[in-house]
């Protein structure tokens, strides 16, 4: 890849289930010079997808902009349900510089893809973490709190006021948070129970919010087709809250229900250097750094 800048783009539809309409959302990051399609996985319990892919910032502006289109088209959240909270049918679409790029970049680059959907699609955009434009709106969670249904009224409020298009919720599409933000970890800890009420306590006893760990937010999510049930965990800074705390602060959790942990998922994909600290302390390794890793040498 000989490209001079390069950012990463994470953004989140609310489609998981129907495989046509994921491929027309997917298709505008396919074969296009200046934007490479790394993972895209889709969750028909959360009716999510998570799109993962790198580029050079006008091509990635270009691509993101016609794929929120295509959501906007395809994706009624008036007859969505899904576990996974939502505000839109792009949910999240969130920048990551990766090389040679500042994050005054990709803030900038977050704004001028903002503008653009909401001035072709008339699609209202909050910006949020790093590219916010107040300490209230930084939080996602913040901003997505009522959801879809919620935002019909809270847009109108005075403080809540959209940074792009216009002061109404679009009927079909909802409203979108567009920003900068630090590599994010989409980790979920499966659960041998049914019960949501143990999923969700345990939950909120490890985010931060809730005086849990520091770079974790965390909520319970039912697994209908397997009778389970999941905390789902957003890691917001993998290197100063490990995975292998998150795991092991659920594990001592759940022990208080009689619950054990049954599996663990990573979505989307993950840095090196998250898999390697946790496997570092599950091995007990003395003095292990990165540069003793075979492939991280190898790409110096």
């Amino acid at each position: 890849m000989s490209w001079n800048k390069i950012i990463e783009c994470v953004p989140n539809f609310s489609e998981g289930r129907d495989l046509e309409k994921i491929d027309q959302i997917v298709a505008p990051f396919r074969a296009k010079a200046g934007v490479k399609l790394l993972d895209y996985s889709n969750d028909e319990d959360h009716n999510r997808l998570v799109v993962t892919l790198v580029g050079e910032p006008e091509a990635l502006y270009e691509a993101i902009v016609e794929a929120v289109g295509a959501a906007v088209c395809l994706i009624d959240l008036n007859q969505h349900t899904g576990q996974h909270p939502r505000m839109g049918a792009v949910d999240v679409i969130p920048f990551i510089p990766i090389k040679n790029t500042s994050m005054e970049e990709a803030i900038e680059l977050s704004k001028k893809v903002a503008a653009k959907v909401a001035e072709l699609y008339n699609f209202p955009v909050f910006l949020y973490e790093k590219s916010a434009t107040a300490p209230h709106r930084e939080n996602l969670a913040s901003v997505r709190k009522g959801e879809f249904e919620g935002m019909a009224e809270k847009i109108k409020l005075p403080e809540w006021q959209p940074d792009f298009g216009p002061a109404e919720r679009h009927p079909t599409a909802g409203t979108v948070a567009i920003g900068v933000r630090m590599p994010l970890v989409a980790y979920n800890i499966n659960l041998s129970t049914d019960n949501m009420e143990i999923a969700t306590k345990i939950a909120k006893n490890i985010r931060h919010i809730n005086g849990g760990l520091r770079y974790v937010k965390a909520m319970g999510v039912e697994l209908k087709e397997r009778n389970i049930t999941q905390v789902s965990i957003n890691m917001t800074d993998y290197t100063r809250t490990a995975l292998y705390r998150a795991f092991e602060l659920v594990r001592i959790e759940a022990r208080r229900y009689g619950v054990t942990i049954v599996g663990s998922e990573i979505i989307g994909l993950v840095p090196m250097e998250a898999l390697i600290d946790t496997a570092s302390y599950y091995l007990g390794l003395e003095n292990f750094t990165m540069q003793q890793v075979l492939e991280a040498r190898i790409m110096e």
